[in-house]
C-alpha cells in the first residue's frame, strides 16, 4: 500500500510529514522511524486491577515508555453510591445477576468529555461486532479512545442506547468482565501504531492483513532432529521467497480458515 505523504517542517531533530493517507501526524526522525503524536485510550472498569498486568509489559508497555500511547485505568467507584460506592443494583424486571448502574457510567464520561472529544466510545460486549484486524487497523489511526468494561449481569441498556458509538465482542463466549476483552482490544490497536514494534513492517506481514493467515516461520537451527527448514527460505532469492509466502498463505488460509476467502 502507498504511503502519500506531504512535507511540513524540518528541523535538526525531527522532519514532521502529515500522513494523507490516514489524516495523521507523525514525526520521522532521522533513522527514518515514525512516531506519532500520541494517543490516548480511557478503560473504564470497576476491578481496575485486571488491567495493571497485561498494560505494563512487552510491546504495550514499551509503546507508553516511548510516549506513543497513554493508557489511564478509571475505576467507575469513584462516582459509585453511598459509603460502599456502589455500582451495581437489582434488574428491573426480575431477572438473575446484577446491573451496571447507569449514574457512575454517565458521570465518569461526562467528566472525561469535557476535558478531551473522543473519536469512540467502545463498549465490550459479547453481542457486539466481533473483533477483527480490519477494526483493530481502523481504531489504530484514532487519537482518543473510551472502552467501557462491563460487569456482573451487564450494564443499564440506555448507556448503550445514549452513550456507547461503538460495541465489540472478542468471541461468542461470556466472560466475568469486559477487562480482559478491553487488554486484547488494546493490545491489537497499540501493536499498529508506528513506533510499537520494532520493526514497524512486521504488523503488515501479520495473519489477517491481507485477508489471509500468515505463511509459515522458521528460524535457527536449520536443521533439528531430522526437522528441515525449507529450502526456499535458505536459499536468499527475496523474489522466490515472496512466491512461496504468497503460496502458502493461501493454501493454509484454505485449509484452516476458508471463510476467510469467501469474505
Amino acid at each position: 500500500m502507498e504511503l502519500m505523504c506531504l512535507l511540513i517542517h524540518t528541523s535538526g531533530k525531527y522532519t514532521i510529514f502529515l500522513v494523507k493517507l490516514i489524516s495523521k501526524c507523525y514525526f520521522c526522525s532521522p533513522n527514518n522511524s515514525f512516531v506519532t503524536f500520541g494517543m490516548r485510550i480511557d478503560i473504564l472498569t470497576v476491578v481496575p486491577e485486571l488491567l495493571e498486568s497485561p498494560l505494563s509489559h512487552s510491546i504495550v508497555g514499551r509503546a507508553i515508555k516511548k510516549g506513543l500511547v497513554e493508557i489511564h485505568v478509571h475505576n467507575l467507584r469513584k462516582y459509585g453510591k453511598g459509603p460502599r460506592q456502589q455500582v451495581d443494583d437489582y434488574s428491573y424486571g426480575g431477572d438473575a445477576g446484577m446491573v451496571l448502574m447507569l449514574e457512575p457510567v454517565y458521570n465518569m464520561i461526562s467528566e472525561l468529555k469535557a476535558e478531551r472529544d473522543y473519536d469512540e466510545v467502545i463498549y465490550m460486549s459479547p453481542d457486539g461486532e466481533v473483533l477483527s484486524q480490519n477494526i483493530s487497523n481502523g481504531l489504530s489511526l484514532k487519537e482518543n479512545l473510551i472502552i467501557l468494561c462491563g460487569h456482573y449481569k451487564g450494564i443499564d441498556h440506555r448507556i448503550r442506547e445514549h452513550l456507547v458509538t461503538m460495541e465489540i465482542s472478542v468471541g461468542d463466549y461470556v466472560l466475568s468482565g469486559g477487562e480482559l476483552p478491553a487488554a486484547i482490544l488494546a493490545d491489537s490497536i497499540i501493536r499498529l501504531i508506528p513506533g510499537a514494534l520494532t520493526d514497524e513492517t512486521s504488523a503488515l506481514s501479520d495473519c489477517f492483513q491481507d485477508g489471509l493467515l500468515s505463511a509459515p516461520i522458521y528460524t535457527r537451527p536449520a536443521e533439528f532432529n531430522g526437522w528441515k527448514v525449507p529450502d526456499v527460505l535458505l536459499s536468499g532469492n527475496p523474489k522466490l521467497i515472496r512466491e512461496w509466502q504468497d503460496e502458502q498463505a493461501l493454501e493454509r488460509t484454505k485449509l484452516l480458515r476458508p471463510n476467510l476467502l469467501k469474505e
